[in-house]
């Protein structure tokens, strides 16, 4: 009996293990309208040692992209390091990677972040003992503070055009390689706490959105995570390239689940429902013919097409000559037998001519005695 609790215990911990392997691959949000260019800062002095560089990026809310000023972390374990998220084209729709911590920097999608992210690993610094050792080439680093520095030229073979998204139209069109490949089903783990709470302050800036700035963020980079009111905080330079908010930015539909929100959202649109009502107009005009009979017959003849249909029988026995075709257009089940029987009197009307033909006949007789 207790070798059950165990088993449960350790089938538990695979699925939590599996699950977190696999939940910083996952796509964060898609969205149609691609995100702008990368903005051009400085990056702010490292507020001590053991914290991290990690660069901005363009995310998505409600209705529209905000950005998150690049700051400084402390890394949660020692021995770790950060890969940047991205933003990849899914084949009809942009799509969202979360960043994530791990021993190797992963794929993150070629973008050239600046200070150590120039497409591919990581330039910026090196776990060495247990101590983070910074390049001062890249980073803005005290000496006087920091020690554990060193200086290595980092040779950019990245053209930095600032755009921010892998693929699409004028996307990067770098790969995975097969190093990042293997980096990517490694242990991971998720931005911590700060990070999270500094997305949320900068989602809940209105100055941040990319409608408001133009692609300029007033505050590009904090020292420290969530410190978007501190002195060292730094503005944009300028913006990467000119950006013009979309017309309809609802029409995005952003989120995970945009295929099947997709499908509900023009279920409950008014133009989709538009198909459904054609049927409902056309039932008026078959309820009509239900409704005569207990309309009054004086105000039948005020309506010209239902003298056409009741004619044949509001007419007399004797009907005018120019009507007396009219019975033939209609069908015969619909003309009652006796109004045929009445238009019978047309060969009585030719007697007389009948009667001319008989006196010519002994004319016709005479003539072979002659």
């Amino acid at each position: 009996m207790r070798i059950m609790p165990s088993i449960r215990s350790l089938l538990f911990a695979v699925v939590v293990l599996a699950m977190s392997a696999a939940s910083f691959a996952q796509i964060g949000i898609m969205i149609t309208i691609a995100p702008p260019a990368l903005p051009v800062y400085e990056q702010p002095l490292c507020p001590g040692d053991g914290y991290l560089w990690t660069p901005g990026y363009w995310a998505y809310g409600e209705d529209d992209y905000y950005w998150v000023p690049g700051t400084w972390v402390m890394a949660p374990e020692v021995g770790l390091l950060w890969t940047p998220a991205y933003w990849g084209w899914g084949g009809d729709r942009f799509v969202f990677y979360d960043g994530y911590w791990g021993p190797q920097v992963g794929f993150y999608g070629g973008i050239s972040y600046g200070y150590g992210y120039f497409g591919e690993g990581y330039q910026g610094g090196r776990w060495d003992n247990g101590h983070f050792f910074y390049n001062r080439s890249v980073n803005n680093v005290n000496v006087t503070i920091i020690h554990n520095v060193y200086n290595t030229t980092v040779i950019n073979n990245t053209t930095v055009n600032r755009v921010s998204y892998n693929g699409g139209n004028g996307g990067i069109s770098a790969r995975p390689t097969p190093r990042e490949e293997a980096v990517a089903h490694e242990k991971h783990i998720a931005p911590v706490a700060v990070q999270t709470q500094h997305v949320q302050a900068a989602r809940d800036n209105p100055e941040l959105r990319a409608s408001a700035n133009r692609g300029k963020p007033p505050v590009a980079a904090t020292p420290k995570p969530g410190a978007m009111n501190d002195r060292a905080v730094v503005p944009a330079k300028e913006a990467g390239a000119p950006y013009v908010p979309p017309a309809n930015r609802a029409a995005a539909q952003p989120r995970t689940n945009a295929p099947a929100a997709q499908s509900e959202n023009n279920a409950t649109r008014p133009d989709r429902s538009a198909p459904n009502k054609p049927p409902e107009a056309n039932r008026p005009p078959t309820a009509e013919p239900n409704a005569r009979p207990d309309r009054p017959t004086t105000a039948e003849p005020n309506t010209r097409p239902e003298p056409n249909r009741n004619e044949p029988a509001q007419r007399s026995q004797t009907p005018p000559p120019s009507e007396r075709s009219q019975p033939q257009r209609t069908p015969p089940a619909e003309t009652p037998r006796a109004a045929q029987e009445q238009q019978r009197p047309k060969p009585e009307a030719q007697k007389p001519e009948e009667k001319k033909q008989k006196d010519e006949k002994p004319k016709r007789d005479e003539k072979p005695p002659q």
